[in-house]
Order: structure tokens, then sequence, then C-alpha cells
């Protein structure tokens, strides 16, 4: 059967979504090519129809989760007032809708520690993808310098990541909305 030339890219595009949301909900080593291949309704064996390596499977996951992440978070600022876009991002980020699904939260608050850990030769690129996540949030931080910016960017980022893991761990969500609301309380007055 021939299939239209344009359907090894949508069939790619797929396996990165649901990759990436995978590898969000179940950590680096959880997105088995298996299971990724299975919930595209493909074989194991066309996987490397598509990618070299599961490394590259993981970094192009990466990649379109941290995409997610920025249309969601530039999105909640569309209607903000001059300066205040950054706000928008804090109470985005800090809902217990995205703390509560990681599949469709920042990956830096889902895998954090597995990337730390990533083999060597991958670190370039996760670092690439933290650098264009940064550029991306840039415009949006308070500040009036670069530099003050790119200072608020890993302030307010940080403490929302921490802020994310520790809620995550909670088991009430009564809980985890006191920790999200109690973060999301001090950064819009740090600022």
């Amino acid at each position: 059967m021939r299939y239209r030339p344009e359907h090894k890219l949508e069939t790619h595009r797929k396996i990165v979504q649901d990759a990436a949301r995978r590898v969000r909900a179940e950590g680096l080593t959880g997105a088995a090519v298996s299971a990724v291949m299975k919930d595209a309704g493909l074989t194991h064996g066309g996987f490397y129809k598509h990618f070299g390596s599961k490394d590259d499977l993981l970094l192009e996951s990466l990649r379109e989760g941290f995409r997610e992440i920025e249309d969601t978070l530039a999105q909640a600022t569309e209607h903000s007032q001059p300066g205040e876009a950054w706000k928008a991002i804090v109470k985005t980020y800090l809902s217990l809708e995205l703390c509560e699904h990681p599949e469709r939260g920042c990956p830096l608050a889902a895998l954090s520690p597995d990337l730390a850990r990533a083999e060597k030769r991958m670190k370039p690129q996760i670092v690439a993808e933290l650098v264009n996540y940064k550029s991306r949030m840039l415009p949006f931080m308070p500040g009036q310098r670069t530099a003050d910016k790119e200072r608020a960017f890993f302030v307010i980022f940080s403490t929302m990541i921490g802020a994310v893991n520790i809620a995550r761990i909670l088991p009430d969500r009564a809980m985890r909305e006191k920790v999200l609301a109690g973060t999301r309380d001090f950064l819009l007055r740090s600022f």
C-alpha cells in the first residue's frame, strides 16, 4: 500500500508527541520504545524507520515537551498588561491542573533528576533545550535589563520547579494546592 508523501512525517510527529507525554509522565527510562510505538499504532520494528536510536527519540520528545509548555505559558500571557506577563506564567505553571498532569507540564519539573543524570553525550543537547526555553520565556520576565530578566527567569523557574516537585510528592490534593498557592503568592509579591 502506498502512503501519501507526508504520511511518514505525520507518523513521526505523532510518535514524538506521544513520547513527549509519556516521558514527562513516566521519566526517561519509562518511555520504552515498544510502548511508544504501540501508542502510535505501530510495531517496535518500525521504530528505526523514524529514529536512529532511543536517545534520538528522547531528545526529540524533550524538545516537543519544551515546545508544548512554552506555547502554554506564552498563551497564558496573551491578555496580560505590559510588564505583567510573568505573573500569568507563574499562575499557569503553578496550577493544580499542570501539577496533577505531568504529561502536560514542564519537562524540568517532571525530569530534572533524570536530565541531570543523562549520559554525558546528551548533555549539550539538553542544555541547548534549556537555553531555548529560557530565550522563549525571557521577554516575559520582570526586569529592565537582560541580566535582570535572566536572573528573574532562573529564580522564578527554579522556585516553581521545586514547588511542583514537592506538591507532586504529597498525597492530598488540598496539601498540593497549599504548596502551589503559597509559592504562587510568594513569587507574585517578590518582583
